[in-house]
């Protein structure tokens, strides 16, 4: 009789672990290869993403998504399944519907973990990779992983550009065809939709919504770091438009001072 007992209780507990367990869903992602939206209207109250909050093994907030009662994990190795990660250091919302959803994996190796689109398309989930090979000599000063730029998006490794509220991501294209942007980005145009990255000789400037460039070669070559930098470039440049109406930087020769406020 207690061999019987024992054996029932035995299953009533592993039936238990079983329900507990959460279900999961591995995503190998696809590459984001044109500019596209990610702004998925839900049907319904429970066609979004959610964020799960809990503590990583350096006790720091690490991210879980769900969508409805699934964890989504993503296999960063597309060879390799056991990859899969679901955990991420970052996670944000990209548009008002909280289908999609900006995140970059925990990861200690030291080097910029990969960033990732996570959105709903037709009642379920697609991951993106935000990522483009590189062979540039200082890949590692510049490769910063997820950038906020102010209220109106995210810059991503020098690479992509994610808007805000309603989800779209572009490609930024780059000085070298074979390497990403080697320069810092600085600012943006007032306007918010031409990107100044500083260069060891230039500001090299992309136009985003068109992929139109500019490479303003440098008066001097500045020494000033943070807001002396944002001062010098505010005595020596100016926003001006093309013929086109896309605003980029150049020398302010008649020396007007620009307000700093629009370099920001």
């Amino acid at each position: 009789m207690k061999t019987i007992f024992y054996a029932l209780l035995t299953t009533v507990v592993f039936s238990a672990c079983q329900g507990s367990k959460e279900n999961a869903a591995t995503y190998t992602p696809r590459v984001l290869t044109a500019t596209e939206k990610f702004n998925y209207y839900p049907e319904t109250r429970g066609d979004t993403l959610a964020l799960v909050t809990s503590e990583g093994d350096k006790k720091e907030e690490v991210f879980s998504v769900k969508y409805k009662d699934t964890v989504i994990q993503i296999q960063t190795n597309p060879a390799d399944k056991a990859s899969a990660i679901s955990k991420f250091s970052s996670a944000e919302y990209v548009n008002t519907q909280k289908t999609t959803l900006l995140v970059q994996i925990a990861d200690n190796s030291g080097l910029s973990a990969p960033v990732y689109l996570i959105t709903i398309t037709d009642k379920k989930p697609d991951v993106v990779s935000l990522y483009r090979a590189s062979t540039g000599k200082d890949d590692k000063t510049y490769t910063k992983g997820i950038i906020k730029t102010g209220r109106d998006g995210y810059l991503v490794n020098n690479d992509f550009f994610v808007t805000n509220v309603n989800a779209k991501a572009f490609l930024i294209k780059r000085q070298n065809p074979d390497e990403r942007i080697q320069g810092e980005f600085m600012l943006k145009s007032p306007d918010k939709q031409t990107l100044v990255f500083l260069g060891a000789t230039s500001f090299f400037q992309v136009h985003y919504p068109t992929g139109k460039v500019y490479n303003q070669p440098l008066k001097e070559i500045p020494t000033a770091k943070g807001n002396e930098l944002f001062a010098w470039v505010q005595a020596n440049y100016k926003w001006d438009r093309d013929k086109e109406g896309i605003s980029f930087l150049i020398p302010n020769d008649n020396n007007k001072i620009i307000e700093l406020k629009d370099f920001k």
